[in-house]
Formats: structure tokens, sequence, C-alpha cells
């Protein structure tokens, strides 16, 4: 029986209305994340306890002069004010904290006892226009300390709004294992040699092709060398002349921002400009660089989008103003994406260009279905297939004989609209019409819809169910595995009531 699998939709669409959404600039924050240099100026601390110790210490580690109230300290407090190191900067004094104590305060925190005590701190910090505090008391607190990662002067602010510490913290521990300790001393180096760049290599795009080394190297080496070498390498860049640009084709996979590769999140998060297509996922936007113009050139079969030409045209353009270009492609560039026509343009015009691969939809396919694309027993070849010619219509060039398809897996991206002309065309170059067919459409985005079926049963009127959603459609003995149902997370009690709605 020919069953359409649907995957619960979201955000109140319909199969036939939902659409990528396109990113805002950026999404929605809980909270604003900003650093307050501390250095020199006056923090208050009201209480003695443990939590009072560790909100000291770090005060203290960010330059603050350090006003305590306490007549009480516990052991940790008593320590740092035994430092002789740290004293100097610690003004203590054995009472309690009164209003006139937060005048000319950056900030105040409490180690209240009750929430009469945090209630009256919270207040007096308010009238005086000092950002609060009150330990474990989020009702009187105008600012949260989040999880720290320290590479100072590079330091990482993690923070979940309260709402899962524990998975802050896990956050906090990975991004530690990713940053190399000696990060520090690069930043540190980073901070003395600025003015000398920015004296010597006077174009923008010197300076950017610096720094982008100087990252690289930040975390290619243990530690930096003397600063006598990057004196040499600024010389020997000034010495250039002013580089052009870049272009990266990009492969973004097939929707889901998780089949993103290391070397698309690298390409994304150094781009000065993204030309992206309309099938490439907000999600995967969402981390690209902040600063990076995002320009859609949208390439979508039956759409109004740009003109090849128009977006080879832009490229060069952007490339010639020394711009790092990130030519952003849904799934992989090498594959149905004419990067070929990208490539050979680009490099006609003396511009470099390099390609990030990616996970292209077919693959993503046989991973959500759980099937081998060239399982040993059913396919001695795999041939990926576009339905669409330079006219709109199905290749006249197309192997599509009976013997070629039954031996072989065969996936044809850009097949909805040819659903009629492909199932005619191979029964006429005599494939079984009892060969199994997988139509996915959307692969890996919450909106993915499957259809299964015979070779018999592909017609524009199942595929009508997927609405204007990209379609793969796969064709071979080994789609007849396919993981579907429950055992996929697709509710097969949704796709019989669809699959009926189809058949009527």
């Amino acid at each position: 029986m020919t069953m359409l699998h649907v995957q619960p939709e979201t955000s109140g669409l319909s199969p036939r209305s939902a659409r990528p959404q396109r990113p805002a600039r950026m999404e929605p924050l809980a909270v604003l994340p900003v650093f307050l240099p501390l250095t020199g100026r006056k923090a208050v601390l009201a209480g003695g306890g443990e939590p009072a110790a560790w909100k000291a210490e770090l005060l203290l580690a960010a330059g603050g002069e350090l006003h305590l109230f306490t007549d009480n300290p516990c052991e940790d407090l008593a320590a740092l004010l035994a430092d002789p190191a740290l004293s100097p900067r610690i003004h203590h004094a054995f009472r309690r904290w009164q209003p006139e104590d937060l005048t000319g305060a950056a900030l105040a925190i409490a180690d209240a006892e009750d929430d009469e005590d945090a209630a009256a701190f919270f207040a007096a910090a308010r009238a005086a226009g000092v950002p609060v505090n009150v330990i474990d008391r989020p009702a009187f607190c105008q600012f949260q300390f989040g999880g720290i990662v320290n590479r100072s002067p590079l330091v990482v602010g993690i923070s979940t709004d309260g709402a899962a510490p524990v998975l802050g913290q896990t956050v906090r521990q990975k991004i530690e294992t990713l940053l190399p300790p000696g990060l520090s001393r690069w930043a540190q180096l980073a901070a003395r040699i600025r003015a000398a760049v920015s004296e010597r290599l006077e174009s923008v795009a010197l300076r950017r092709r610096f720094w982008r080394q100087f990252s690289e190297a930040a975390f290619a080496r243990g530690a930096p060398k003397v600063e006598e070498d990057f004196g040499a390498l600024i010389d020997h860049l000034a010495e250039e002349v002013p580089a052009s640009g870049e272009v990266v084709l990009v492969g973004a996979g097939p929707g889901d921002a998780a089949h993103l590769t290391l070397g698309a999140m690298r390409a994304l998060q150094s781009a000065d400009v993204i030309l992206f297509d309309d099938l490439v996922s907000a999600e995967v936007l969402e981390l690209a660089r902040r600063e990076a113009k995002r320009m859609l050139v949208g390439k979508r079969g039956g759409r109004e989008s740009c003109a090849q030409e128009d977006i080879n045209d832009m490229m060069v353009s952007l490339a010639r103003q020394g711009r790092k270009v990130v030519r952003l492609k849904s799934g992989d560039p090498m594959v149905f994406g004419r990067a070929g026509e990208e490539i050979a343009r680009l490099e006609a015009e003396g511009i470099p260009v390099s390609v990030v691969p990616g996970i292209t939809a077919a693959s993503a396919m046989a991973a959500r279905l759980k099937v081998s694309l060239t399982h040993r027993d059913h396919a001695q070849s795999l041939r990926l297939m576009t339905a669409h010619s330079r006219h709109g219509g199905l290749p006249d060039t197309l192997d599509l004989s009976g013997r070629a398809t039954s031996a072989s897996t065969t996936v044809f991206y850009m097949g909805r609209r040819m659903a009629d002309s492909l199932r005619q065309r191979l029964l006429s170059e005599g494939v079984s019409p009892d060969l199994p067919v997988v139509a996915h459409g959307s692969v890996s985005r919450p909106e993915e819809k499957i259809w299964t079926g015979r070779l018999a049963d592909l017609t524009s009127t199942a595929m009508a169910a997927f609405g204007d959603a990209p379609v793969l459609i796969g064709i071979g003995q080994v789609f007849a595995a396919a993981k579907v149902g429950e055992e996929a997370g697709l509710p097969v009690v949704a796709a019989q009531v669809q699959a009926r709605k189809v058949r009527a």
C-alpha cells in the first residue's frame, strides 16, 4: 500500500504553506551579554558567607576595588583579606552595609540573610543607580553571573538565564576543552602588536589577512613565538601588492545545522559577505559571523531567482573589493550546485576560489531512513541524477534502461514536478512497476515528509502532498528496507490519514 509518512509540523504551518524562515539580524536573546571593565572601580559586596567569598574573588580578579561590608567573614573571605597581593584593593568595614555605602559604585552584590534584607539592599542600590545582584535571589537581581571560560583578555561568558544551570556548566566544560590554555598569551600578544600592525599594514584587506593568519596560528601552536617573528610577518605582508579577496563555495548540507562540517563553520565565521541560496536554513545562517553581510540569491526551481550570471558578477565584484565571499549552497556545492560555472568564472577573473564540501541530500536521506544506498545485495552502483534539464524537462540523455536501473540505486534531485515523466520513462525502458520508491521532502528539516510506494504509484497526485518543498526521489531495491513509521519517528497514524486524502 502506498503511504505518505508525515512528521509533526511546527509553527502552525500546513505542509503546503511551510517555508524556510529567513533569520532576523539576530535571533531573540534572553539576556544581553555585557562585559564590564572593573579595573580601579568601586564594587560593593555585602555579606560574609561562602557565596560572597566567590563573588569577592571574581570582582578582585576583574581588577575591582572591593568594598566589603560584613562583621563575620567566612574562612575563604578571611584568606582573601590576608592575601598581601589583594588586601590593598579590599576596603573592609566590620559592620552592616548602609545605603550611603553604595554611592559611586560600579555594581553592588549582596549575600542576604532573608528576603527582607534582600529587598532593602535591592531598593538602596536602585535608588543609588547602581546595578544590583542579590545572590541566589533572582527577584532582586538586575544582572546575572554566568559561567566563565578564562583566557584573559579573551573571556567567554555563558548564561542560560537561570533556566538550566547544569547545561550551562556542561557548555563551559566543552568550551574549556576546545580553547587551548595558551590562547591567553596569544590574546595578550595581539594587544601588544595591534598598533604596529595598523601602522605597517594600511590596507584593511591586508590587516584582516594578517589577523586571520595570527588567529589560525593561535589554535595550531601551543604558545606564541617571540614578537620578532610576527614583526617579520608584518614586514612581509606590507611589501606585498594589496591582495584581492577570495571566494569559498561552501556546502550547507540539507538543512539541519548539525550536518555542517567543521570547515563550513570556519568559513562562515570568517566571511565578510555570504551569498546564500533559498534552501539554506535559518539555523545554518545563525552560525555565521555576526558582522557578515548576508545576501539571498535564491536559486530554487520554479521560483523567481537571481540569474546565474548575476551571481557570478556579484562574486567577482565583492572579491575585487578585498572581501572574503562565502557562496553558501544547500547540500554539496559540487552536486547539482552549478559550482563548475562559478569556479570557471572566478578562475577566469584571477580570483582565488576554494571549495568546502557539504553533506548532499541523498546521504542525509539514507541516514534518516537507515538505508545503505550501496547495499551489496541490491546495488552495484549509486547514481545521482537531476530530473531537470536546462529546458526544464526530464533530460533525454539519462540512462534509465531496465538493466541499468535494476542493478543500482538511483536518486533523482529536483524530482517532484517530474514524477509522471519519470514513471512513464522508466516503465517504457522496462523497469519493473514494483520497484520500491521513496520520495523525501525537506530532508532533515522539521517539516520533512516521506512517501513510500512502488514505481507504478509514483504520480504527480502523490507528490502534491509535498507542496513546493524540495523533494528527492529514490528508486531501487535498497528502499524496500527503508525505516519509516515509528522506527524513524514519523507517525504512522497521521500518515494513513494523509495517504487517504492523497488517494481521494
